[in-house]
C-alpha cells in the first residue's frame, strides 16, 4: 500500500469528511541515517526530524530559541497550519516584535519523536523482513521524553548550534524543557518550563489510561493495524481527545463558556425532540467538535506512544527521588510558570521544582499567574504570561549579551 494511501484513510462510522494525513504533506526535515539508541535499548534508524524555523541565525549562532510543543501540538508554532488552516498555536507569542521576537531570535520548533507530522513515529514506514515497507504501528518502540530530546539534539547539532539561548514550552513541552536542562545543561542558557511538572502524577497517568482504553475499545482499532482495513479508530480517538480536553480546562472556564446552555435538537427528518438525547448541552457539542477535528490531524498510534512517554517522565527516578540532583551545578537560568486554576499540572508541582532548584543554588524565578482558564491558559490569550515571557527573555538576553 502506498505511503500516502496508508495515511489518508477514509473514516468509517464517524461524522466527518475524509481524513487528511500529515504523511501527504511535505515537511522541512532532516534524516539521520545513524539514528539513535533509545532508553529502552532499541536502536532506531534512520530517524527523521521534522521542524520549522523562524527568524535568522546570528553569525555567532548565539540567538537560537527552541520551542517544545505539547502532546497534541506540532512544529507549526507561528504560521498557518497546513492541515487545519488555523494560525500557529503560539502565533500571539512568536513573531516580529512579539515576546519571542523573530527579528532578534532564531526560533526552532520540532515535531517530537513519535509524532505524526513528519518526525519518525508509528505512522512512519519501515522495512519489512519479507521485503516491502509498512507502517510501524504498535511495533514502534516505547520512547521517553529523554528520547525526544535526544532526537531534537540531532537537529540542533546539524544546524551548527552549540548553545541554545533558551528552551521553552508548556505541558509536555515543559517536560522537554526540563529534560534539556538536566541532560545538556551546558547547552541551555535559559529555560522556561510552563504549566508542567518534574514527573507525571498518578492522576495524570490514570487520565491517559482512560483515553488509551477508549482507543482500544473502538471496533476499528484492529489491534493497531487499522490501515490494513482502510479504517481508523476515529470514535475511540475522538473520545480520548474529549476526555483529555476536559482536563485542560477549569470548572470556572467551562461554566463561563458554556454554563448549562442547551442547543435545541433539529426539527424534521424524523427527529424526536422528546427523546433522551434529542437535544445537546453546549459543552457536549464543544467536546464532540474537539474530538472530530482532532481525528482529522492526529494518528491514534502516535497518541498512544506519546501519552506513554509522558507517563514515564520522572526526573528524580534515577536519583532516589531527589529532584535537585539532576540540576546540580547547573548554570542555566530558570523561569518556572504555573497557573492558579491548573489542576492537571498544579502550582504545587511547580513549587516542588522551584524548591529543588533552590537546593542546588540555581538561578530560578517562579511565577504563579492568576487565571481561571485552567491548564490551557498557556495556549490562550493570557496577557500576564506574555509579559512574563517578554520580561524574562529580555533580561536573559541582556545577560547573554545578545544583540
Amino acid at each position: 500500500m502506498a505511503a500516502c494511501h496508508v495515511a489518508c484513510l477514509r473514516d468509517v462510522g464517524f461524522t466527518m469528511d475524509q481524513t487528511v494525513s500529515a504523511s501527504c504533506l511535505s515537511h522541512q526535515n532532516v534524516a539521520f541515517a545513524g539514528g539513535l539508541t533509545l532508553e529502552c535499548g532499541f536502536h532506531l534508524a534512520p530517524v527523521e526530524v521534522a521542524y520549522r524555523t523562524y527568524g535568522t541565525l546570528s553569525p555567532r549562532h548565539d540567538n537560537a530559541i527552541l520551542i517544545c510543543h505539547a502532546l497534541t501540538g506540532d512544529q507549526y508554532v507561528a504560521e498557518t497550519h497546513p492541515l487545519t488552516g488555523k494560525p500557529g498555536w503560539w502565533s500571539r507569542l512568536v513573531g516580529p516584535g512579539l515576546p519571542i521576537d523573530t527579528d532578534r531570535f532564531f526560533v526552532i520548533c520540532i515535531n517530537v519523536l513519535g509524532g505524526c507530522m513528519g518526525s519518525t513515529g508509528p505512522r512512519s514506514l519501515r522495512e519489512c523482513p519479507g521485503g516491502g515497507r509498512e507502517p510501524w504501528g504498535t511495533d514502534f518502540p516505547p520512547i521517553t521524553i529523554r528520547d525526544m530530546v535526544q532526537a531534537q539534539k540531532l537537529l540542533i547539532d546539524h544546524l551548527g548550534i552549540t548553545k541554545l539561548f533558551a528552551v521553552l514550552g508548556g505541558s509536555m513541552g515543559g517536560m522537554q524543557v526540563l529534560q534539556w536542562a538536566a541532560t545538556f545543561p551546558e547547552m541551555v542558557f535559559a529555560a522556561i518550563p510552563i504549566a508542567t511538572s518534574p514527573f507525571h502524577s498518578a492522576q495524570n497517568i490514570a487520565f491517559n489510561e482512560v483515553s488509551r482504553q477508549a482507543i482500544f475499545a473502538d471496533p476499528q482499532w484492529h489491534g493497531g493495524r487499522y490501515w490494513e482495513h482502510d479504517a481508523i479508530p476515529a470514535r475511540g480517538l475522538a473520545v480520548a481527545r474529549m476526555m483529555a480536553h476536559i482536563t485542560y480546562l477549569s470548572e470556572e472556564a467551562l461554566n463561563r463558556k458554556f454554563g448549562r446552555r442547551v442547543r435545541k435538537a433539529p426539527q424534521g427528518n424524523g427527529a424526536n425532540p422528546g427523546s433522551l438525547f434529542g437535544e445537546m448541552f453546549e459543552v457536549e457539542s464543544y467536546l464532540r467538535h474537539q474530538g472530530s477535528t482532532f481525528v482529522r490531524r492526529f494518528d491514534a498510534n502516535s497518541y498512544l506512544t506519546i501519552t506513554r512517554a509522558m507517563d514515564y517522565f520522572d526526573l528524580g527516578a534515577d536519583y532516589e527521588g531527589d529532584l535537585s540532583r539532576p540540576f546540580r551545578g547547573t548554570r542555566t537560568r530558570f523561569c518556572i510558570i504555573s497557573f492558579s486554576s491548573d489542576w492537571l499540572f498544579p502550582t504545587s508541582q511547580a513549587r516542588l521544582l522551584a524548591l529543588a532548584l533552590n537546593r542546588v543554588a540555581a538561578n530560578v524565578s517562579f511565577v504563579e499567574i492568576e487565571s481561571d482558564k485552567g491548564h490551557d491558559a498557556f495556549l490562550l490569550d493570557e496577557p500576564d504570561l506574555d509579559r512574563t515571557i517578554r520580561g524574562f527573555v529580555a533580561g536573559a538576553a541582556e545577560h547573554a549579551r545578545i544583540a
